[in-house]
C-alpha cells in the first residue's frame, strides 16, 4: 500500500473557522452598525498604557525583540509571585498549548478532556496523532470531575481543563479540582486553561491554581480577553522550572513579538482599566440572563464575559445566526464544538448589547413560529 502524504488522523479535522470579521460582515450585508459578539473579546478595547508602549515600540520593529521577554516576565513575577524560570511565554495560549503538544505528545499517546470542550486543544492533540478521550458532562453542563478521575489511568499522558470553560461558561470548584488531582497519575500532564481567569477569581469556591504546586500541572493564561489585546496574541504559563525548560526547548525564538511584550507590559500597569472591564462585564451579564430568561431560553450560568444557550436543533441555531448577521450582529454558533443546536453570545458594551437584544425582539415572531423553545432546556441561571 503506498504511502500517504496527510495522515489518516488529519483527515479528521476541520480548519478552525473563528468568528466573523466586522468587516467582512459590513461588506457582505451593507451594513454601517454592527456589534461583534462573537469572539469574547473585551468591548472596551486596549488600555490606554498598552497602546502607548506599543506605539512606541513601532519605531525599534527593525529589531528582534528580547527573546527572553525579561521585562514582561519580571512584571509577571511581581503580580504572581513567581521566579522567571517558572514562566513561558507565546503567541496567545494557544500558542503554548502547541508547545506542550509539539514536546510531550507522539502519536498513540492518550489525552483526556470534557466532550465539547475549547475546540483549540482538541485540533492541537489531534494533529499531534493523539487519541482524544473524552467524558460526558454533568447535567448542568459542567466538567464531570468524578467521570474524568475513573477515566485517568496510567496511560493518560495529558488532562485537559478549561477552567472556566468555553464554551459553556462553567467551572470545576476548588474541592472538585482536588478530588481530581488524587486520581491523576504523576507523569500525567494537567493543563488548567485559565483564559477568563480574570472573570473568574471573584467566585468564591474558583480554584486559584496560583497556590498549587503540582511538579505536573500547567496554569495558562491570556492578554487576550480581559486585557484587549487579542488582536496581538500574547499569552503566559505557570510551571515547575524543569517543565518549563523543557518547553523552551521546541518554542520558537522571539514569540511573542516586541509589539506583544510592549502591550502586555502596558497592560499589566493599567489595574484601573481591567476594574472597568469587569464591572462592565458584570452589569452587561446579568441584564442578558434576564432579557435571554424573559424571552423563554435559560443560559447557562457562567461566571466569564459570554453566555450560551439553546436552540433545540442545528436548523434554528443557523437561522438566528443567520437572522442577527442581517440585522448588524454577530454571535456564534457552536457545531464545531458538538453542540449544533447551541449558540454563544460575548457580552458587549451597552450600545452593543442593546442591538443584540433588539435585533432579537424583531427577529423571535419568525423564529417562534418555526421553531418554537427545546423542551429539555437547561436550568435557569
Amino acid at each position: 500500500m503506498a504511502k500517504k502524504l496527510i495522515p489518516d488522523y488529519l483527515d479528521k479535522l476541520q480548519v478552525y473557522k473563528a468568528g466573523k470579521p466586522i468587516d467582512e460582515v459590513a461588506k457582505e450585508k451593507g451594513l454601517t452598525k454592527i456589534s461583534k459578539l462573537a469572539s469574547n473579546e473585551n468591548p472596551l478595547g486596549p488600555s490606554p498604557f498598552a497602546i502607548k508602549n506599543m506605539t512606541s515600540a513601532l519605531w525599534d520593529i527593525h529589531r528582534y525583540p528580547d527573546m527572553h521577554a525579561t521585562d514582561l516576565k519580571n512584571k509577571l513575577c511581581e503580580l504572581y509571585k513567581v521566579k522567571p524560570g517558572n514562566i513561558i511565554l507565546g503567541n496567545g495560549s494557544e500558542g503554548i498549548m502547541a508547545y506542550i503538544a509539539r514536546a510531550f505528545i507522539q502519536p498513540g499517546d492518550e489525552v483526556l478532556t470534557a466532550e465539547q470542550t475549547f475546540i483549540g486543544f482538541h485540533i492541537l492533540a489531534t494533529g499531534a496523532g493523539a487519541k482524544v478521550i473524552t467524558c460526558p458532562r454533568t447535567e448542568d453542563y459542567r466538567f464531570d470531575v468524578k467521570a474524568l478521575a475513573e477515566a485517568v489511568n496510567e496511560n493518560t499522558k495529558v488532562l485537559y481543563i478549561a477552567n472556566p470553560d468555553n464554551p459553556t461558561g462553567t467551572y470545576i470548584t476548588e474541592e472538585e479540582f482536588d478530588y481530581l488531582m488524587k486520581y491523576v497519575p504523576k507523569h500525567t500532564i494537567v493543563i488548567l486553561d485559565e483564559a477568563y481567569f480574570e472573570f473568574a477569581q471573584s467566585s468564591w469556591d474558583y480554584p486559584d491554581s496560583m497556590k498549587y504546586r503540582y511538579d505536573n500541572v500547567i496554569t495558562l493564561r491570556t492578554f487576550s480577553k480581559a486585557y484587549g489585546l487579542s488582536g496581538i496574541r500574547v499569552g503566559y504559563g505557570f510551571a515547575n522550572e524543569e517543565f518549563i525548560t523543557a518547553l523552551h526547548k521546541v518554542k520558537l525564538p522571539f514569540e511573542p513579538n516586541l509589539i506583544a511584550q510592549k502591550g502586555a507590559i502596558g497592560a499589566l500597569a493599567d489595574y484601573p482599566h481591567l476594574e472597568r472591564t469587569i464591572r462592565n462585564n458584570t452589569k452587561r451579564y446579568y441584564e442578558t440572563l434576564k432579557f435571554l430568561d424573559q424571552k423563554g431560553f435559560a443560559p447557562v450560568k457562567s461566571i466569564t464575559n459570554f453566555v450560551c444557550f439553546k436552540t433545540g436543533s442545528s436548523e434554528a441555531s443557523d437561522y438566528l445566526f443567520n437572522a442577527l448577521l442581517d440585522r448588524g450582529v454577530i454571535i456564534r454558533p457552536l457545531k464545531a464544538n458538538n453542540l449544533p443546536d447551541w449558540v454563544r453570545v460575548s457580552i458587549g458594551l451597552k450600545e452593543e448589547m442593546k442591538h443584540f437584544f433588539e435585533a432579537m425582539e424583531d427577529l423571535l415572531p419568525e423564529y417562534d413560529k418555526k421553531f418554537g423553545r427545546p423542551s429539555d432546556q437547561p436550568k435557569k441561571a
